[in-house]
């Protein structure tokens, strides 16, 4: 079975709406700074559309972004507090924002696949790998011409110029 391709403006559209419908009533404004930060790396992703660095900070800052809604629903809402109903929509908007980041992570992820990125994340760290698709084989030694002529010496005898 194949995963259906979303497309990213509408995953940007929708977060963005959830966000802001969430951020009406209750929330403090790092939950604001937090989430519109990471909806403009994902509109970076769209302008980029061949870079798998932007659809990376992308995935992470979404992935981030849901440990820190969770942090902040825990401190900032009350559950013995009978609102107003404008504040329940909000409070249901941003918790629908919640439920649908790791959705969203995962086709995320897939498009990170699909512009050329690795299974596994790198951060930069050297490693070392066992790709030996750039070495030569000693048995297959190809003959050049400086391989016949070592010292790059004239056909006739003659002393040349060395090259070093």
């Amino acid at each position: 079975m194949e995963i259906p391709a979303i497309n990213l403006k509408a995953i940007i559209l929708v977060h963005w709406l959830l966000t802001v419908w969430g951020c009406m009533i209750l929330m403090p404004q790092s939950f604001a700074w937090g989430n519109f930060t990471v909806l403009a790396i994902g509109v970076w992703a769209i302008a980029q559309r061949d870079s798998i660095d932007a659809v990376l900070m992308f995935l992470m800052g979404m992935s981030l972004t849901i440990l820190t809604d969770i942090i902040h629903f825990g401190i900032f809402f009350s559950l013995n507090d009978i609102s107003a109903p404008t504040s329940r929509f909000s409070e249901g908007m941003a918790i629908l924002n919640l439920l649908l980041k790791p959705a969203t992570c995962f086709f995320v992820y897939q498009m990170y696949r699909e512009r050329g990125g690795e299974y596994n994340v790198n951060f930069g760290f050297p490693s070392v790998s066992r790709n030996r698709d750039a070495y030569q084989s000693i048995d297959h030694h190809e003959e050049s011409s400086g391989a016949a002529n070592p010292f790059n010496q004239p056909q006739d005898g003659k002393p040349g110029v060395r090259t070093y």
